[in-house]
């Protein structure tokens, strides 16, 4: 503002009561002039077009933006969904779709077999008992469903997920998903059960579903679900105070990577082809294995009559029944039910039984085949991250030996399948976990008990809802628990105010419905707060940033030089039985996996590799044939002759083995066997020596 001043002081006495007025009446135009705000502009949270009729969302406020004074995003994460799931599974599984152009009353109905009554709901009463009669009218009365306790029926309708979003969820991951075999045996489909050609209409759809709202505010671009694709795209969503959408895969056979009779039905170029697809669909993490053993890897079990109708399904899809043996470790995978599930054994031929297991053998004795190494490191060099739930512990211990071998960040646990003994191993690397969406009491116990770990590794919290999943959710706690979610209440950032949601003629309320669909997802975690306190929540709130952190460092992640990379190489023996083949040292450091050194079978032996001149070493890592060290040491010399230890172990279990140490400078490094884990020598496929 410009202030004009006048040297006339009789001047300068006249105008001062004509200024006055001028102020006093520009002044009561502004105040009495209608706000842009409150009637010209809704609010951008605020859909222009919405569809109508329509869910309501119940909740008045604006969605928070930025970030703390830290510089963190702020807000929930969910990084267990499935959007777009009914068209899964041959398209009539999930009954219902999360968005319909012809509006709610298109979106929000049953499948056309459920009528009248569902009696011809089947696979309801596979997975969750009794007859599956419900009344299957959804909008607008929904008498029946969506319910906690009901797995066939849509939950994730487009308003429900802006509801999540304006409680403070920030980061959605839309799990892509479906299961060839089960589309094959369901009796009722309308398209193919090709897997890939569902995943590709999933993500087709997820884009759809955008554009969707997009139209509501205005245009491409504007609304608040944002599909994206790095995590700097994810960052600055956030930042918008709108809802980052991350694509993920979880499928059965990715790539058509089935195996049948132990033989693989893929290649190495049908992985690289399919991971090369599905990032350029905007995949950024997926699972290898998925309730069934294929070629990639071997999964961990389900239990009780989804175990053994899943167990059938293994048998229709791979011609073998699940595998156990006993573990060698304290980790294991889900005990084998021997709950019966008569209309899936229906389905197996005459004569063939599901069998049964030893209690004291819950080990898949499948792991990780050669084909799923090459994926996870394929994976590695798209900078995607690899969902370790659902492999079996064989096949997430060699991952994990892997992903440690190259310090690769992007391991993620997402929905409560990976074995509880691996989340100090996966927060080491950078990775990021989340907990299944249980009742409010058996999530906060889960957060209280690791919290400290959390806290070791400065990381939030996160939950896998796992919606449209098959999984089952949360039921009432009750309207007379001491300590219900009381309506309104406000969201977790305090800003806006939350009351019982109502779609068509019906009101759901969390204390006596429980979390029957993702609009009460707000719900829930006020639930938490009520039962587990403040703490926990706030835990919540500080996920986004830990997602988004193990995302950026998996894009950011380089493969380190391996230094001992055909080095001059020497060992203190070498194996020679076989006058066609070649143990020599050098086979250890030619960088290939289908060689290797061989020692003499005795314990005491060596490997040395010269780096030719002096380096920074502070990683080592070893590939060992199944002849390994139980007991051996890393030493480091810089003339050759005067060793000294920098690292050791005593209880070596072969597989890959990666050692840590503080930063040493050498040029020579010798790895010393002590004693031997088997009545072989020693023998390495490959030695890698790296600064980083």
């Amino acid at each position: 503002m410009t202030v004009i001043r006048h040297s006339h002081s009789g001047l300068r006495g006249r105008l001062r009561p004509l200024a006055l007025l001028s102020l006093f009446l520009t002044l009561l135009a502004v105040a009495l002039a209608p706000s842009a705000g409150a009637t010209a502009d809704p609010g951008w949270w605020n859909p222009v077009a919405r569809p109508a009729p329509d869910s309501d969302i119940n909740v008045t406020g604006e969605p928070f933006k930025g970030t703390d004074a830290e510089g963190n995003v702020r807000g929930f994460v969910d990084a267990h969904d499935h959007l777009m799931s009914n068209e899964g599974f041959g398209g009539r599984l999930i009954c219902g779709k999360p968005f319909s152009e012809k509006g709610i009353a298109d979106a929000l109905k049953d499948c056309p077999e459920h009528y009248p009554d569902g009696s011809l709901a089947i696979f309801d009463f596979i997975t969750n008992g009794g007859d599956g009669k419900h009344d299957p009218n959804g909008w607008p009365t929904f008498k029946d469903w969506p319910a906690h306790d009901s797995r066939t029926h849509q939950q994730n309708y487009y308003a429900w997920v802006e509801r999540a979003w304006r409680g403070g969820q920030r980061v959605l991951v839309n799990d892509l998903v479906t299961n060839g075999v089960i589309c094959s045996v369901y009796f009722f489909k309308d398209r193919g059960c090709d897997e890939m050609t569902a995943i590709r209409l999933e993500a087709q759809k997820t884009y759809d579903m955008q554009s969707y709202i997009d139209t509501m505010y205005g245009g491409p671009g504007k609304g608040w679900f944002r599909i994206v694709t790095d995590s700097d795209q994810a960052r600055e969503v956030i930042e918008q105070g709108k809802l980052a959408v991350i694509l993920g895969v979880e499928t059965s056979e990715p790539f058509g990577c089935k195996q049948i009779l132990d033989f693989a039905q893929c290649s190495k170029q049908d992985i690289d082809r399919g991971l090369d697809e599905l990032h350029q669909l905007g995949v950024r993490s997926m699972f290898l294995c998925h309730k069934f053993d294929n070629a990639l890897c071997g999964v961990r079990f389900d239990s009780g009559t989804i175990g053994t109708a899943i167990n059938v399904g293994q048998f229709l899809s791979t011609g073998t029944f699940w595998k156990t043996e006993k573990c060698t470790g304290p980790q294991h995978d889900n005990p084998i039910g021997l709950a019966a599930a008569p209309e899936a054994q229906k389905e197996l031929p005459p004569g063939v039984t599901v069998p049964s297991y030893a209690a004291d053998a819950q080990c898949n004795t499948r792991g990780l085949t050669d084909l799923g190494e090459y994926a996870v490191r394929g994976m590695m060099k798209r900078k995607m991250m690899l969902e370790v739930d659902h492999m079996s512990v064989k096949a997430a211990g060699r991952a994990f030996d892997i992903l440690e071998s190259a310090s690769y960040p992007g391991v993620i646990s997402s929905h409560s399948w990976m074995d509880s003994g691996w989340t100090e191993r996966l927060y080491k690397l950078g990775g990021f976990a989340t907990k299944y969406m249980n009742g409010a009491e058996s999530f906060t116990a889960e957060a209280r008990r690791t919290a400290a770990l959390r806290d070791k590794y400065q990381v939030g919290y996160g939950y896998g809802t796992d919606m449209n999943g098959v999984g089952g959710w949360p039921g009432p706690r009750g309207a007379d628990t001491p300590n219900p979610v009381r309506y309104p209440f406000r969201s977790a950032d305090g800003g806006s105010v939350i009351d019982r949601q109502t779609t068509g003629s019906r009101t759901w309320d969390l204390n006596v419905d429980g979390a029957a669909h993702y609009g009460l997802v707000p719900d829930w975690i006020e639930d938490i707060r009520q039962v587990g306190g403040q703490d926990v929540v706030d835990d919540l709130m500080r996920g986004a940033e830990s997602y988004l952190r193990t995302w950026k460092a998996s894009e950011q992640h380089q493969a380190g030089v391996n230094l001992a990379s055909h080095a001059s190489a020497s060992a203190s023996s070498t194996e020679w039985w076989n006058p066609f083949t070649s143990y020599a040292p050098g086979r250890a450091v030619d960088g290939r996996r289908d060689t290797r050194w061989a020692s003499y079978w005795s314990d005491d032996q060596w490997l040395r590799i010269d780096l030719g001149s002096p380096n920074l070493i502070k990683r080592v890592t070893l590939d060992w044939e199944r002849a390994y060290g139980k007991s051996y040491r890393i030493e480091v010399s810089s003339d050759g002759n005067n060793w000294r230890s920098v690292w050791s172990t005593s209880n070596g279990d072969g597989g890959l083995d990666t050692a840590r140490f503080d930063g040493v400078s050498a040029r020579y490094l010798r790895v010393h066997g002590l004693d031997r884990g088997t009545q072989w020598g020693y023998s390495l496929h490959e030695v890698g020596v790296f600064s980083s």
